[in-house]
This record gives C-alpha cells, structure tokens and sequence, in this order.
C-alpha cells in the first residue's frame, strides 16, 4: 500500500481579487475613517471621565458560508458582527466594556461602564498598557503584510464549487457510498486600535475554505475522512475536485481497518496531526500557563527540552501568512525569532501582563503565537513522507487524534488514535480503535526526525514528526 500525499493543485476560476475603492465594494458596511474616529472619541471620552489610560478596538466581520450535501444545497449563511471593545485604566484597576452599537450615546455608555468597573475592582499591581517602548511605532503598524483578498463570490457560485468537490469524492471509487457535505466559506474583517499610550493601527484580513468528507464502505465497516483547503486568497486554494479525490482517496484508504496489539514502538505523527505537538509545546510556554504554574515546561527558559537538532523559528511578517500580524493584540510589535534554538528554549510566549507577572518583557503574544515553524537540522530536502515511512521502519503512522487527553501540568498524553501500521518501512495495512500514550517531556526529547513534508495549518508549519518510542494500547 503507498503512503498518502498531501495535495498542491490551486484553483482556477475567474476570481475577482482586487483591492476595492471603497468598503461597500468589499463587503463592509464601515469605512476605516469611521473606525478611526470611533477610537479617538472613546479615548478622548475616557481621559475626560478620569481615566489614567485606556485602549479601544473597533471590528468587523462579514462572509458567506454555504454547504452541500449529496449534490443537494443544504444551507446558505450570511454572517456581519461589529463589536467595540473599550479598556479603561484608573491606575492599576482595570475595567472592560464591549457594545455592537457605534452611536454616539453607545459610545458614551461603553466608555461610562468599562470606567465604573475599574472603580470597583481590586487593583493589580502588574495591570496596565504595554510600555510605550514596546507598541509598534507607524511604520512598524502600517506594515503591508498581503493579509486581505476579498473574494467576488455569490452563493450559487460557492454551491458549484462545492458541488465540484463533492462530485469528485463520489466519483472517485465505487466504494465511496456516502458524504457528510461539502462547504465553501468566504470570510474577511477589518478593524482599528488605539491606545493613549500612542498607539494606533489596523488592517484587513481575509479567509476563505473549501472542504469535503466523503464516506466509504457500508455497515459497519464504513470509513470517513475529510480534506480542505484554506487560504488567504481564494486563487491560492487547492481545486475543488483535487480535494475531493484526496478526501475520498483517505476514506479508502482506512477501509479494512484492524486492530493492533498492546505494545511499544516508534510514532510517525502525519504533518497535519504534528502540528497539535507544536500546538503543545506554545500552550506549555505561554505566560498564561507559566505564571499560574500550570506547565509541565516551568523554568525552561535556557533549558534543552528538544533534541539538539530541532529548532523552533517564528516569522510574523511572512506576506499571506495565516499567522501574520505586524502587531498583537496589544498593539507591541512583533518580531521574527528564534523560539527554539539546537533544542534550547530561548523565548516565552507573553503578553504584557503575563510578562509582568513572571518578571519578564513582553515577547508580543497577546493573541498567540504567528507563523511558527518546527524544524529539524537533519532533514534532508528528499525527506518526504515515503522516507520518513522508512526512517519509522515498524511501528505506528498516525493519520487521526481523538479526544483531549493532555495534561498540560504534568505533561501526560493520551489520545485516540487511527492511523496505519507500517512494516519495513512501508504502510501494511489500517488500524483503529488505539490508544497512544506518553508523555509531552519525553515525546520532545524523543523526536528522532522532521520530514520535509511541510504542512501549515492555521498559524503552525511542520513536516511529519518521528517520535522514537510510544505506548500503543491495542486489543
């Protein structure tokens, strides 16, 4: 049996992407010199009630969303939300207001609540804005980072391109005899910030999908999987029936699936399910988790956690990039770094407040992490799936996660899984219904390879990851 591979052919449709003259050509409803002026109202509406310093946010969002199912439209949503969200500061006690109605008389009430709270609440001595020497200045904010793509879609346009999808699934194999649907989305929002600390900044970001999950076999022997494709701009994602064949292709390949035996043996985590092991590794080292002491990585800082041969790299300013930003959700800059270097843990993840709490500077997380990238200083450019099937030799190839169980204090891991069981380095047959166990600390330690089978899901990029020993609960 060969190994799966993952999909690369773009769309090709007639897709209307240009940067439009005016919000209503793109599908807002809210100009950005509106925004604007909503954050200088409010924050001059905070300083004139006493505030010591506030922040304001003011967003968004619109698309369109429409499902299939069986060659049949199943369901068409249009989706519009505004929010304003106001923070105010009466020296270290802070207040929080949010309203969906931008009149001048909400404003004034937003503005009025978040300030009473700040009254009566506790003060907290690390509460505050970030320092003005960490808020991205205007050039650093006005960084054109490619993150918008409004897509020219109506629904019967994103019914057929579903339909397209769908149709191929079905008609990949006899054996594909069922589909939970297929789907298009189109999504995109835009906002504004500011603080009194000087910030001020925004832009516009877009994301739009297409995704299938077809069935195969009957009774109980019925398989399902699922593909999609997600991008920034819609010429960029997968074409709806490369999609749908490789979804289909997936669901047969799980067809026949066996049980295995209790055991222990190497784990080759498939590109899209390592990325939860990066995932992981970001919960671990977050301030969030690391001042509260809720880590099994406390104090890691200048600490080998990885194999020396394993890095971890950060790059917020990609152009498109799912994870860029060229500020976070605090207005700090962000900046290219090096997360992990030969191993050793060399930044946190922090927000301001975290930082303070653990007696640290910011590192601009506020909002998580942008465009990480799991690496190893093995990997060879010919290291594709095939060859990392090979470096795995015997043991478990796992294609599907269940369930939630790790513990993020004590670092055990326990999920569900599905996958395939490989002999001589080749796929033997599928398997289901086992347990995969160990622990995140050691599984770190245990990386054994990174393949060059790059895949990048949400704002995480990795190869399939070798872990060079697990515990397999089987029959």
């Amino acid at each position: 049996m060969g190994s799966l591979g993952i999909i690369v052919s773009t769309l090709s449709l007639p897709l209307h992407t240009r940067m439009p003259s005016s919000p209503a050509e793109h599908g807002f409803s809210y100009p950005t010199e509106q925004f604007r002026q909503i954050v200088e109202d409010c924050l001059r509406l905070a300083r004139d009630m006493g505030a010591s310093d506030a922040s304001v946010e003011v967003s968004e969002g619109a698309g369109l969303s429409v499902s299939v199912r069986k060659g049949e439209l199943e369901n068409v949503e249009r989706n519009r939300d505004k929010s304003l969200g106001v923070s105010v500061y009466i020296g270290q006690r802070r207040g929080n207001a949010s309203s969906s109605d931008f009149s001048a008389e909400a404003l004034k009430q937003t503005v009025r609540a978040a300030y009473d709270i700040a009254r009566f609440t506790a003060e907290d001595p690390v509460a505050g804005l970030p320092d003005a020497e960490d808020l991205a200045t205007p050039a650093e904010a006005g960084r054109d980072l490619q993150l918008f793509f409004p897509w020219d879609i109506d629904a019967q346009r994103a019914a057929d391109l579903a339909k397209r999808c769908e149709d191929a699934a079905m008609s990949t194999d006899r054996r594909i005899t069922n589909s939970e649907g297929a789907g298009v989305s189109a999504q995109q929002s835009h906002f504004w910030a500011g603080n009194t600390r000087g910030f001020r900044g925004g832009y516009a970001t877009s994301r739009h999908y297409l995704s299938v999950a077809p069935i195969a076999g009957k009774g109980a022997g019925m398989q399902r999987d699922a593909w999609y494709s997600s991008m920034r701009d819609a010429r960029d994602l997968a074409a709806p029936e490369a999609v749908g064949r490789y979804a289909a292709e997936r669901a047969l390949s799980r067809l026949k699936s066996r049980k295995v035996a209790t055991s222990e043996v190497p784990v080759l985590f498939e590109a899209p399910v390592a990325g939860g092991l990066l995932g992981a590794y970001v919960q671990a080292t977050s301030g969030g988790s690391l001042y509260r002491k809720a880590s099994f990585l406390l104090d890691s800082l200048g600490q080998r956690i990885l194999p020396e041969h394993v890095d971890i790299d950060e790059d917020p300013h990609i152009p498109r990039g799912k994870g860029s930003a060229p500020f976070d959700d605090e207005g700090v800059r962000t900046t290219a770094r090096k997360v992990v270097e030969q191993g050793v843990v060399r930044s946190y993840f922090l927000s301001s407040y975290s930082a303070r709490k653990l007696g640290l500077r910011t590192t601009g997380h506020a909002g998580g992490s942008q465009n990480l990238a799991l690496k190893s200083r093995l990997t060879r450019p010919d290291d594709d799936l095939d060859a990392m099937l090979r470096k795995l030799g015997r043991g478990l190839f796992v294609t599907e996660l269940m369930g939630q169980g790790v513990n993020y204090v004590t670092g055990d891991y326990s999920r569900g899984a599905a996958g395939f069981w490989v002999e001589g380095g080749r796929i033997a047959f599928p398997v289901h219904e086992i347990t995969i166990a160990g622990n995140l600390k050691q599984m770190f330690q245990d990386i054994a390879a990174v393949g060059a089978d790059v895949y990048t899901q949400g704002s995480k990029s990795t190869g399939s990851v070798l872990i060079s020993r697990m515990k397999l609960a089987g029959s």
